[in-house]
């Protein structure tokens, strides 16, 4: 409850607060989306939720990217460990479902999956061990895709190839407003993935669909603020684009990661977990690169993923329609321990942060 906050300065926390009740006491009902996975853990692991008045309400969309990543391309990947090559991955996308198995599944079958903490990993393995053929399967957002392009771009050695299942977020954010039975009255954007693409991308949200938008950062206050600052656009009927974490968000980004990025990246369609196809949402390495192309370099062929089992309702999670502990698996057939879906398996998967915080959800 509000009276026990964990965190620093809760004086100011309680005052942002009350002036988002202020704010909203004769609003009707304020429904605000974020699109973060540390969002999330910030709002449950504090408790923010409890701070808020009953008529304004946070949901998670889909902010983890681990949790989105299409069961086809977790079934590219075990298809390449199967081949006798060693796929490189980080640690939380080891247990993530393919449509037969994980690549943890995968390694208990005696595949060579090994876990590493940068794509620089994979590149030094890649150089001790030539005569083995290494992939790094690149996952993330805009946040780590710039890690993966300098990589490839910096003449890796010819037994590395790259498994790349980067996406974007905008396109995501996007396609929430499209959904006719989801309410959404504002957009809290991500910190993480706007210090790379800076504030542009967003600029269509207040202009084109009238939505209040607002760039926040992970501290608890971060995120009060930026409610305060989506509920105050909201209720004076002026959706603009703000950045409340100008210590790190700059307006144009980071101009030498998004340059590589487009230097070892084309933009396509791709799909994502419980959502579908996406336009211009996926990156793909450019044809310059193709040699580096784990799909192309082993002709890497894979039929329609299976995304969602059966009972699990991971994919209305993903997309902010119902809360984890609406999943009738939430917390009896899927666990941290035994994840069925894919939002438990992750740090930043809502399922899972809502498990390891069960008891300040309200």
């Amino acid at each position: 409850m509000a009276e026990n906050l964990r965190f620093r300065n809760p004086e100011l926390a309680h005052n942002i607060a009350l002036k988002i009740k202020s704010l909203a006491q004769n609003a009707g009902k304020i429904k605000i989306c974020h699109v973060c996975g540390t969002h999330e853990w910030t709002i449950t692991h504090y408790g923010l939720r409890s701070l808020l008045p009953e008529n304004v309400e946070v949901i998670a969309g889909p902010g983890c990217p681990v949790c989105i990543v299409p069961a086809a391309e977790i079934d590219e990947a075990v298809q390449l460990a199967q081949m006798g090559n060693v796929v490189t991955c980080f640690g939380d996308v080891l247990r993530v479902p393919g449509s037969k198995m994980s690549l943890l599944e995968a390694k208990a079958e005696g595949a060579d999956v090994r876990i590493v903490y940068a794509t620089s990993d994979a590149v030094e393995m890649a150089k001790h061990e030539p005569n083995k053929q290494f992939v790094f399967f690149a996952v993330g957002f805009e946040t780590t895709a710039p890690s993966t392009a300098v990589e490839a771009l910096g003449n890796p050695p010819k037994n590395l190839s790259f498994l790349v299942s980067h996406r974007l977020i905008p396109p995501a954010m996007e396609l929430l407003l499209g959904l006719g039975d989801l309410q959404i009255d504002g957009f809290i954007a991500p910190g993480h993935v706007s210090a790379i693409i800076g504030l542009k991308p967003y600029e269509l949200f207040p202009r084109i669909y009238r939505m209040p938008t607002v760039v926040a950062g992970f501290e608890p206050i971060d995120v009060l603020m930026s409610i305060y600052m989506i509920a105050k656009q909201h209720v004076e009927g002026r959706p603009i684009l703000e950045n409340e974490y100008p210590r790190v968000v700059k307006p144009d980004g980071n101009p030498r990661a998004l340059e590589m990025m487009n230097k070892a990246f084309t933009v396509t369609g791709g799909n994502w977990r419980g959502i579908g196809r996406l336009p211009d949402s996926s990156l793909q390495l450019r044809e310059s690169l193709a040699e580096y192309d784990a799909r192309l370099k082993f002709n890497v062929h894979v039929e329609q993923g299976k995304d969602i089992l059966l009972g699990c309702e991971c994919h209305l999670v993903i997309i902010g329609k119902i809360k984890p502990n609406q999943c009738p698996m939430f917390l009896k057939a899927c666990t941290p321990e035994k994840p069925v879906g894919a939002c438990m398996v992750s740090s930043e998967g809502t399922c899972r942060v809502w498990a390891k915080n069960v008891a300040v959800q309200d």
